[in-house]
């Protein structure tokens, strides 16, 4: 799934955005030091707006801004080098293989007539609407912070039951990166480094920020709202804009 993911990003021709939730999905290492480096002071690693690449053994040093080398990352320019990393690490270094890739599927269906499409979008026509079994998904999901007892577990819940089968499918994307559910269940829903339950993990602090997804682990970050109606406005509002790419900054 991780390629058909990354290859029908390129497949639409979009600029690419680069982000944490993408780099984490093929690179676990490199997103957990760019996602520490967001949440703390960047004189700690002094790095450069540079990194080493092993091509076949060979070690070179990348630039990623002319200079780079010599540019050090501070915590004025850090969020630059998050961008910059993440379009060299996800984009730059794969393009001669997608260019082909795209080239040959573009042989088979004319560009035009899929480019109107996003991955996810693309992902449904292929795979239509599942059968989402919310029962199923709530048996094998952990907590981190919450219990089933919780206020916003119970609103969350509630707010999925009365979810449309459409609605279900972009949740289900929103929070694993497909709306594919596995033959034998949410038991066995499938991670990037192996089966990995639906977790839940509560975040502290501002109860007006949006609900964020860790597509990688199946992981869904929740904030304490005050109330289901809250609860309910902040997840549609973060499924609909696709907030794969907020929280980078």
């Amino acid at each position: 799934f991780f390629f058909f993911f990354f290859f029908f990003k390129q497949k639409t021709a979009y600029e690419i955005m680069p982000s944490l939730v993408g780099s984490e999905m093929c690179i676990r290492d490199r997103y957990n030091s760019l996602e520490w480096l967001r949440d703390n002071d960047a004189a700690a690693l002094e790095t450069t707006f540079s990194y080493s690449l092993d091509y076949f053994g060979d070690i070179q040093v990348r630039d990623l801004k002319e200079n780079g080398r010599d540019i050090p990352v501070t915590n004025d320019n850090k969020n630059e080098f998050i961008i910059r990393m993440c379009k060299a690490k996800l984009y730059e270094e794969i393009k001669p293989q997608m260019e082909a890739l795209l080239k040959g599927l573009y042989e088979l269906i004319p560009k035009k007539l899929v480019s109107i499409f996003d991955d996810r979008e693309i992902e449904l026509l292929i795979s239509g609407l599942p059968d989402i079994d919310i029962f199923d998904l709530k048996r094998n999901t952990e907590y981190n912070g919450y219990n089933v007892n919780s206020n916003v577990i119970k609103w969350l819940w509630e707010i999925l039951e009365s979810y449309s089968t459409r609605e279900r499918a972009e949740f289900l994307q929103f929070v694993t990166g497909t709306s594919k559910v596995p033959l034998d269940g949410f038991k066995s829903l499938p991670g990037a480094f192996g089966v990995q339950k639906f977790q839940i993990h509560k975040v502290h602090g501002d109860a007006n920020r949006l609900p964020a997804a860790h597509t990688c682990f199946n992981q869904l970050d929740l904030p304490e709202y005050p109330s289901k109606e809250v609860l309910q406005e902040r997840l549609s509002k973060a499924i609909k804009e696709g907030t794969e790419f907020m929280g980078l900054l």
